[in-house]
């Protein structure tokens, strides 16, 4: 066997589906991971610059938060591991189907292996569905408070009274609504839309937004790839027995 063929049998060997995802799957967790969390420390200098500066009006909100920024810690270092582990599984299985007609020979333990991811992964596929849900909410507050800025700045705003316009964040429940001042309005809420940790944090939820979905498409191109390789190993294992009669 040339070198030629020897390289052709290798790539035969590669598992593309699970190399695209998992290259997805890395750069969609490290998106939302990364950008959630400082998208998260900018929404409590926000509050507490702005909306809720009596520190116990907010204290369980930023308890929240950091809860929330260590989970995310957690999550990323999950995902590391689970990507190559599904890669690692990806390269066993689709050399076992690349090699259906030789004398490979599946094993009950590697089929229960394979079996059990497709579960988990599609538990996590409808996990991050959840999460790609949750992580709109902020885009959708962020949202409106910055197309009221854009209505502030509008030819027709400027003929009106800019202090009637208002963005009250206890509404959302984000705050009690006790909470001092609770509402920002006018000249104050354009300074607000203004300032760099509303820019940064309005974006970077964004494409927190962003790498969640695309960690969804990861997770939906794993479940298609792992289920397609347990099939053919369980309709391999069974064309073993029976030609073992």
């Amino acid at each position: 066997m040339g070198c030629f063929e020897c390289c052709i049998k290798c790539l035969g060997g590669v598992p593309y589906a699970s190399l695209v995802a998992t290259i997805l799957c890395f750069s969609g967790v490290a998106l939302f991971c990364g950008c959630g969390h400082v998208a998260l420390t900018g929404t409590v200098t926000i509050l507490e610059s702005h909306f809720s500066r009596v520190t116990s009006d907010h204290a369980m909100l930023t308890d929240v938060i950091q809860l929330m920024q260590y989970v995310i810690y957690g999550i990323a270092s999950f995902f590391f591991l689970y990507g190559i582990i599904l890669l690692a599984e990806g390269f066993y299985t689709t050399s076992a189907v690349k090699e259906l007609h030789s004398e490979f020979k599946t094993t009950i333990c590697g089929r229960c292996i394979s079996g059990m991811f497709v579960f988990l992964t599609y538990i996590l596929g409808v996990a991050w569905l959840g999460v790609f849900g949750f992580s709109a909410v902020p885009v959708f507050l962020f949202y409106n408070m910055w197309s009221t800025c854009a209505t502030m700045r509008s030819p027709m705003a400027n003929m009106t009274n800019i202090d009637s316009i208002c963005v009250d964040v206890r509404q959302y429940g984000i705050i009690p609504w006790n909470a001092t001042p609770g509402k920002a309005c006018g000249s104050t809420l354009s300074d607000i839309c203004n300032t760099n940790e509303f820019y940064l944090s309005y974006h970077l939820y964004i494409v927190a937004c962003a790498g969640a979905g695309a960690t969804v498409i990861a997770l939906l191109i794993y479940m298609m790839a792992t289920t397609y390789n347990f099939a053919v190993l369980k309709f391999k294992s069974r064309e073993d027995c029976c030609t073992k009669f």
